[in-house]
């Protein structure tokens, strides 16, 4: 899967969670009927925010994204939707790539060497990117829930 390819499915997916975060807010808030949509939408949107999180620093480090390119990436997961406008403003600007650099480049720094092993071998790197995100995700609800 392209580097772009991968930042789109995730972009998308986040945006969707959020979607359904707010349609849960809505139901328990609005209409006080349920709490289960926040409950279940909070979780799928925390485990989704944590791979988009993931996604973008591999992008970036592999795409060589500036230090302002990478925080607008990372901040456009906090206001609903905006991974969406994100991502369609980097591959308009050509920072999302077809190819990994990395896949045959030689790595440069630590960074560029983990990043490089993650996209050579697919699979032990998707095994990864799973472990590293549940186990943010993991860290995070140690550290407690957002407060209503």
């Amino acid at each position: 899967m392209s580097p772009r390819r991968l930042f789109r499915t995730v972009a998308v997916a986040e945006a969707v969670t959020w979607a359904l975060l707010l349609t849960g807010m809505f139901l328990k808030y609005v209409t006080e009927t349920t709490e289960l949509g926040v409950r279940i939408g909070g979780m799928v949107h925390g485990v989704v925010f944590v791979a988009y999180v993931v996604t973008a620093v591999v992008v970036a480090i592999d795409a060589q994204w500036s230090l302002k390119r990478t925080a607008l990436g990372l901040l456009a997961a906090i206001p609903p939707f905006f991974t969406i406008w994100f991502d369609l403003a980097s591959e308009r600007q050509g920072a999302l790539p077809e190819r990994w650099r990395l896949a045959t480049s030689e790595p440069t720094g630590a960074l560029d060497r983990l990043v490089a092993w993650l996209v050579r071998k697919p699979l032990q790197g998707l095994a990864v990117g799973v472990v590293a995100v549940a186990a943010l995700t993991g860290a995070a609800l140690l550290v407690g829930p957002p407060t209503s």
